[in-house]
């Protein structure tokens, strides 16, 4: 809480009117339900008009409460943090826990006043997160600010139709907040690449305040604007919290700069396939079973496909080296490993070794820099997510750009080495229908401004 507390006061002091702070920033994870009792406190719904600040006693102790009230008030800015909610429940209720509780992972906002204006309740837990219930339904939880309509959810909440895309497409939040403990895969799923990719392909500002802890893989930060990230940190080297400041608009589908809606499937429907490589061969990858093409040639256009997804690539590289090989990848299917939910994914991507049984595994680093590059796909879905992820793990913003056919497509060559250029799909309507933390009820369902987050790792 004070390493939280000096960093509200420093985004502030540079003109910051929100933070956000981490997923489990602030008592860390690892839990039992009877061992993360003592911390979590009653935090009642906003209706309720409450300044913890100013009456801390209200609804019983609340010291954590209080003391981010008075952070958000004392420093007249908006504070968003996770914490941990409590509920008693009784007989009378048949879902209620042996221990008479919910226990719920709960993201708390307070105003500039340090008045309680949101609360939301993670529905998609985690694997591990033994220690919370879910809500029985999914919460869509907005507020608005004089600048800007604001949504909220949690890490693991954004591979899911709810609450994140209800918020987006339903209720036409301007930003979403995303407080997370993203633990980092490559290649598709590094915190500051899919954060990014899902802002762009939601056409929406993010927030996301990744936990920093680099022994399980946790850390990217950034803010996000649906036509690129305007800043970011990945850090593996280090345990250092990392503060990021931007400007974002206020309004961002308003914006002049704001991309166009872009129709997937158009350009990739609209042409013959490219030339089918005779020796296609599949490969893991994040145990979903791939089918792959080799890129042989400096340059080029190929077609792979797999179920009802045809990819299709046109690519030159600067040079095509020996020492590295690059693939074109498809993906059409039931991801089942840590849940299960529809993928759709097209993939140019670097191999670890020359060795192309290697095709998937994870790297970090790569040589190869490409002249130009276009990736498109007979989506079945709306919901595409467009990730161009550099050698080292970094982000190009403003090297490339989704074009309203649904090409993913550089002009000039990149300035780093690419590792992966992938259009990452979500078909919700084909998840599993079932009671839980996943897609349950599909068919139900410029002003300028500064803002703030935070990456820190603390211990309780």
């Amino acid at each position: 809480m004070d390493v939280l507390e000096g960093a509200i006061k420093e985004a502030a002091q540079q003109g910051a009117h929100i933070i956000v702070t981490p997923e489990d920033g602030i008592c860390g994870w690892r839990f039992t339900r009877e061992s993360i009792y003592p911390y979590l406190e009653d935090i009642p719904d906003p209706v309720v008009n409450w300044i913890p600040c100013t009456d801390p006693s209200r609804f019983g102790p609340a010291p954590v409460q209080e003391r981010l009230s008075c952070m958000a008030r004392n420093n007249s800015i908006y504070v968003v943090a996770n914490i941990g909610d409590k509920k008693p429940c009784d007989s009378s209720d048949p879902s209620c826990p042996r221990d008479g509780r919910y226990q719920y992972n709960t993201d708390v906002v307070f105003d500039a006043q340090g008045k309680l204006v949101a609360r939301y309740h993670k529905y998609n837990l985690f694997l591990g997160e033994t220690q919370f219930n879910y809500p029985k339904e999914p919460e869509a939880v907005t507020f608005e600010t004089p600048f800007g309509k604001f949504g909220i959810f949690t890490c693991f909440d954004i591979l899911f139709y709810e609450p994140a895309v209800v918020l987006v497409s339903k209720m036409q939040v301007d930003t979403v907040l995303f407080p997370t403990a993203w633990m980092n895969v490559l290649p598709f799923l590094t915190a500051i690449e899919f954060h990014s990719a899902w802002a762009m392909g939601m056409r929406v500002n993010v927030l996301a305040a990744n936990t920093h802890n680099t022994s399980m893989e946790m850390t990217g930060s950034g803010i996000y604007a649906p036509a690129g990230a305007r800043t970011y940190s990945y850090n593996m080297k280090t345990e250092d919290g990392h503060l990021l400041i931007a400007e974002l608009d206020a309004h961002p589908r308003l914006s002049p700069a704001s991309p166009p809606a872009v129709s997937w499937k158009s350009y990739a429907l609209s042409v013959e396939r490219f030339s089918q490589n005779d020796h296609e061969f599949t490969g893991i990858i994040f145990e979903d079973l791939f089918t792959f093409t080799e890129l042989t040639k400096p340059g080029g256009n190929l077609t792979v496909c797999q179920k009802e997804l045809c990819c299709h690539l046109s690519y030159k590289m600067a040079e095509k080296r020996e020492d590295e090989v690059y693939v074109l990848g498809a993906f059409d299917g039931l991801h089942v490993f840590e849940g299960q939910y529809y993928l759709q994914i097209c993939t140019l991507l670097k191999c670890p070794s020359t060795n192309l049984s290697t095709c998937g595994q994870p790297v970090e680093t790569a040589q190869t820099k490409f002249e130009m590059f276009s990736l498109s796909g007979t989506f079945g879905t709306s919901y595409v997510f467009p990730e161009v992820l550099y050698s080292g793990v970094q982000l190009a913003p403003g090297e490339f750009e989704v074009l309203a056919d649904g090409r993913l497509i550089n002009w000039n060559t990149t300035s780093e080495p690419v590792l992966t250029v992938t259009l990452f799909g979500r078909w919700y309507e084909k998840d599993p229908s079932s009671k839980g933390p996943s897609i349950s009820s599909f068919s139900m369902i410029s002003l300028q401004v500064l803002l703030a987050l935070i990456c820190l790792f603390l211990y309780c």
